[in-house]
């Protein structure tokens, strides 16, 4: 597979703690454990994505703020991790100072769409881990995003609040900078199912979003939230546990909703 046919998905959700970034590095490492090459782009300045797969950015390292500010080659960017499929374009705190340095940029909006087209590495899909807002980053990530948005969505009280925003920005992008823009699918995470609580804010996404929800729900799991603080996916952390399955599952779902974007 070319890179210009490379399946780019953006993770994104301004809401803070919902499992962006768990579901980033995990769907990306069960696709690279399939033998595809798997690249995560860490566009967070927190850079959870980054630490989460044990990568240390070297001192001068190229990073994805030199990237989107000093217009350096994403290929530069690319770190290798412990998985031999899987590589990620690393974020640092510094990133944060994009969002006011990109203001002056004419096309800011499209700087990591551009980046992403002159990429001449090879990769089957790319991720794009985002912040927990809706400023230029994420507008960066959802206008490169040309194969749609994963929208994880925490499975408690206002985990509908603010996803109004989300929807009115990707319709903005749509109508202005990415007509491709959709909605690849909507993860329940954090679900616990001895609350009725629970089973009611699924349903209620279900009822929001009848074609986009994934069937899988991830749950509520103390692998998920250790194995990032081991460098490592679930997966290679505890491949048995009910955060591991949840995660499989879904990426079937997942690669089964992607095989019409496939080249034949």
């Amino acid at each position: 597979m070319s890179q210009s046919s490379a399946i780019i998905y953006a993770i994104a959700n301004q809401k803070g703690g919902v499992g962006k970034t768990t579901t980033a590095i995990n769907l990306a490492a069960l696709i690279a454990a399939q033998n595809k090459r798997v690249l995560i782009i860490d566009s967070d300045p927190q850079a959870n994505a980054t630490s989460s797969l044990g990568v240390e950015v070297p001192e001068n390292g190229t990073t994805l703020y030199d990237v989107l500010v000093s217009k350096r080659l994403l290929d530069e960017a690319i770190q290798s991790t412990y998985r031999p499929q899987l590589f990620v374009v690393p974020s640092t705190p510094d990133l944060a100072a994009a969002e006011v340095e990109m203001v002056q940029f004419l096309a800011r909006e499209l700087v990591l769409k551009k980046a992403i087209k002159a990429l001449t590495a090879t990769f089957d899909f790319i991720f794009i881990d985002t912040p927990p807002s809706l400023g230029v980053l994420t507008i960066n990530a959802l206008t490169a995003a040309s194969h749609g948005v994963i929208i994880p969505v925490q499975s408690e009280y206002l985990a509908l609040e603010g996803l109004g925003h989300l929807l009115n920005t990707i319709q903005l992008i749509r109508d202005n900078l990415n007509e491709d823009l959709r909605i690849a699918g909507v993860l329940m995470t954090m679900f616990d199912g001895r609350t009725n609580l629970a089973t009611q804010v699924a349903n209620e996404v279900r009822i929001y979003f009848p074609d986009e929800t994934f069937e899988t729900v991830v749950p509520r799991n103390i692998r998920l939230s250790e194995a990032p603080s081991h460098g490592e996916d679930i997966l290679t952390y505890a491949p048995s546990s009910s955060g591991s399955v949840a995660y499989q599952a879904v990426t079937k779902e997942l690669l089964h909703r992607s095989e019409k974007f496939l080249v034949k």
